[in-house]
C-alpha cells in the first residue's frame, strides 16, 4: 500500500539510500543526526563544528562536533564542508494557490532553503463573503472562515510550514466590496470583528498594500481601528505602504501613527526607495526607524534582495480608475480614459505611478496571456509601445483591455547601494514576495526572487560582496522571523525546536534564475528537512509534505 501521508524522516531516507527497514540496527536513540558541519544556529552566534540530534520531529541535541558520535542513529548525515542552520523563513510569500490547490510541492522555496512560508500581503482567501469575490469550490465563510482556509491547505499538504496574516483588502472588502470612501460605523464594526476572528483562528497580524485599490481606499484612522483590534491578541501590522517613492517618509510616518496609535508593533514589506530621484531618501529612511525605537516603538522591515520589484501592470493607472470593479469598463470608456490618460502623464503624490519611477525602459511585461500579445512577453514597455506605434500611456490601457487582468510586470526602480544599506540594519529581516514554482511545470515569465532570494542572499551579499557576516545573514533569515511572529518553536537549532533545518555549501550556494531565464533551480543547498522530514536531498525535491500550520500568539482553537 502506499502512504498517504508524509513520510517520517527514518523510513524517507532508508529508502533514498536503499536501506532495508527490516535491517538489524542497534535500537536507535535518535531518527537523525547530521555531524561535523559548521553550525550556525540562527542567534547570530558565530558558528562552530557540532552535531545535530533529531527524534519525533525535533531537535533533540545539538553538541560540539563528535559528542554524537557513539549514540545511536537510524541515518547519519555527514555535513563536514557544509553549514548546518535553520530553515529559512519567508515572511513575504505568495504560495496560496500552490499550497490550497497545487501540488503543494512549492520546489522553487524549499530549494533555497524555504521552511516556512508567511502569507496575507493585502490579500487572503478568508474571511470570504460574496463582496469578497465567495461561492466558489471552497467555502471559507462564517466565523471560523480563517481557520478553515488553513486547514484546507493542510489537507492539500505543503512541503513547508505555513501561516498568514489576514488581509487588510480583504477585510474591507468583505465590508465594503470595491466601493471608494469611508467606512461607515457599521462597516467599521464588521472589519473589526472579522479581525478579531482571524486572529483567533491564528492570523499574526493584519496585511495591508496601500497603493493597490481597494486596499489604498482605507485611510489611516481606518486602518488605526483594525490595528486596535487585534491589539489583544499580539497582532503585527505588516504594510506594503501607501508609498515607496516620493511619498516614502511621509509613508514611514503614517505607519508609525498606525502603530502607535493602534497599539501594535509595525513591520515594513519590503522596504525600499523606489525611482532613482529617491534613492538619496534611504538614509533618512533608516534614522526615522532608528528614532522611532529609540524612543521605545516597535517597528522592522524586511527585504527581498533584487534592484526591480514586481506587480501588475495595472498599478501604473490611478487607482479610482477601478472603484466598484469598473476598471475595464472605464478604459473602454473614451471620457474616462481621458481623464485616466490624463493622471497618468501627470507627476503627483496622491498615487505611486511606477511606470513613471521606473520609467518605460525599466517596465519589463511578463505576464501576457493572449496568443496576439505573446509578441510582447519579455519586452519592456519602451520597446512595445514602439511596436503598438503608440505612447505607452496607450499601450498599456489596450493591453489591460486586451488581457482582461492584471499583467504580471517588473519594475527596476533601486539601487545596490540601498540595498546593501538596508542588509546592515539590525532590524531587516528577508521576504521572497513570490509564490512557490515548479521549474518542470513552468509557465511565462516571473520575477527570479520565487527561486533565488535566500541563496542571493548567501552568495552575492555574504560570499562575494561581504556586505553582512554569514551569522547575521542566518539570524536575519531564522530566528528573527520567528520572534516577530512570536513562533516560539522554530528559528533556532535548539533541543525542543522543531527540526527545520537547511545544509548548505557556504562556498558554492547561489542564484542562477535571471529575469530573462526565471526558472532555474540556485545551487548549493543540499539537504532541507521540515520538522525532521527531509524534503531536499542533494539539491532533489524528495516529494515529501511533512508541513505544518503555524499559527499566531492570538490562536484558540474552535470551542474555546
Amino acid at each position: 500500500m502506499r502512504p498517504t501521508g508524509p513520510f517520517p524522516v527514518v523510513v524517507l531516507l532508508l529508502a533514498y539510500f536503499h536501506l532495508p527497514l527490516g535491517a538489524q540496527t542497534p535500537v536507535a536513540e535518535f531518527d537523525l543526526i547530521i555531524e561535523g558541519g559548521r553550525v550556525i544556529d540562527g542567534t547570530g552566534n558565530p558558528w562552530f563544528y557540532g552535531d545535530v540530534g533529531i527524534r519525533d520531529q525535533r531537535i533533540v541535541s545539538v553538541t560540539p562536533a563528535g559528542g554524537l558520535r557513539t549514540t545511536p542513529a537510524a541515518l547519519r548525515l555527514d555535513a563536514t564542508g557544509h553549514v548546518v542552520a535553520p530553515g529559512f523563513i519567508d515572511i513575504q510569500s505568495h504560495s496560496r494557490d500552490a499550497i490550497l490547490e497545487g501540488d503543494g510541492l512549492v520546489v522553487s522555496k524549499v530549494t533555497q532553503g524555504i521552511t516556512t512560508e508567511i502569507m496575507g500581503e493585502a490579500v487572503t482567501n478568508a474571511p470570504q463573503n460574496i463582496r469578497t469575490g465567495g461561492g466558489g469550490q471552497h467555502d471559507f465563510s462564517g466565523k471560523h472562515g480563517f481557520a478553515h482556509w488553513l486547514d484546507a491547505m493542510k489537507r492539500n499538504g505543503a512541503s513547508v510550514n505555513f501561516g498568514s496574516f489576514v488581509g487588510a483588502t480583504t477585510v474591507r472588502m468583505y465590508a465594503k466590496g470595491m466601493t471608494l470612501g469611508p467606512a461607515t460605523p457599521a462597516e467599521l464594526d464588521t472589519m473589526r470583528a472579522v479581525v478579531r476572528d482571524a486572529m483567533e483562528d491564528g492570523a499574526f497580524g493584519l496585511g495591508s498594500a496601500l497603493i493597490y485599490p481597494p486596499g489604498n481606499y482605507a485611510s489611516t484612522d481606518e486602518l488605526i481601528e483594525l490595528a486596535k483590534a487585534m491589539a489583544p491578541y499580539g497582532g503585527v501590522y505588516i504594510t506594503h505602504m501607501r508609498s515607496e517613492a516620493d511619498a516614502w517618509l511621509e509613508a514611514i510616518d503614517e505607519a508609525l501613527r498606525i502603530g502607535r496609535d493602534g497599539g501594535v508593533p509595525v513591520e515594513i514589506f519590503h522596504l525600499k526607495a523606489g525611482g532613482q530621484r529617491n534613492w538619496s531618501k534611504m538614509d533618512a529612511a533608516i534614522a526615522k526607524i532608528d528614532s522611532a525605537r529609540a524612543v521605545g516603538q516597535d517597528i522592522q522591515a524586511n527585504m527581498y534582495l533584487y534592484v526591480a520589484g514586481g506587480t501588475g501592470l495595472s498599478a501604473c493607472l490611478p487607482p479610482w480608475a477601478s472603484a466598484d470593479g469598473k476598471l475595464l469598463d472605464n478604459l473602454t470608456d473614451p471620457l474616462m480614459r481621458g481623464r485616466i490618460r490624463a493622471d497618468m502623464d501627470r507627476i503627483q503624490n496622491e498615487w505611486e505611478n511606477l511606470c513613471q519611477l521606473a520609467t518605460p525602459e525599466g517596465v519589463l511585461l511578463l505576464g501576457l496571456l493572449r496568443p496576439e500579445n505573446g509578441q510582447f512577453i519579455g519586452k519592456h514597455l519602451g520597446d512595445v509601445a514602439e511596436m503598438m506605434e503608440k505612447p505607452w500611456q496607450e499601450a498599456i490601457m489596450d493591453l489591460l483591455v486586451s488581457e482582461r487582468q492584471r499583467i504580471g510586470t517588473i519594475f527596476f526602480m533601486m539601487s545596490e547601494e540601498n540595498i546593501a544599506k538596508q542588509l546592515r540594519q539590525p532590524w531587516i529581516k528577508f521576504g521572497t514576495d513570490a509564490g512557490g514554482e515548479d521549474p518542470a511545470q513552468a509557465n511565462g515569465l516571473v520575477h527570479p526572487r520565487s527561486y533565488g532570494n535566500f541563496p542571493r542572499l548567501l552568495g552575492k551579499y555574504v560570499r562575494e560582496d561581504g556586505v553582512i557576516p554569514l551569522e547575521d545573514a542566518i539570524r536575519k533569515a531564522s530566528s528573527a522571523v520567528a520572534s516577530r511572529l512570536s513562533l516560539t518553536d522554530r528559528g533556532i537549532l535548539r533541543p525542543g525546536m522543531y527540526a527545520d533545518i537547511v545544509v548548505f555549501d557556504p562556498e558554492t550556494v547561489s542564484d542562477r534564475a535571471t529575469f530573462e531565464e526565471p526558472h532555474q533551480l540556485s545551487v548549493g543547498i543540499r539537504d532541507v528537512f521540515v520538522n525532521g522530514t527531509a524534503v531536499v536531498r542533494n539539491g532533489i525535491h524528495t516529494g515529501a509534505k511533512p508541513g505544518m500550520i503555524v499559527r499566531g500568539p492570538g490562536y484558540r482553537s474552535e470551542g474555546q
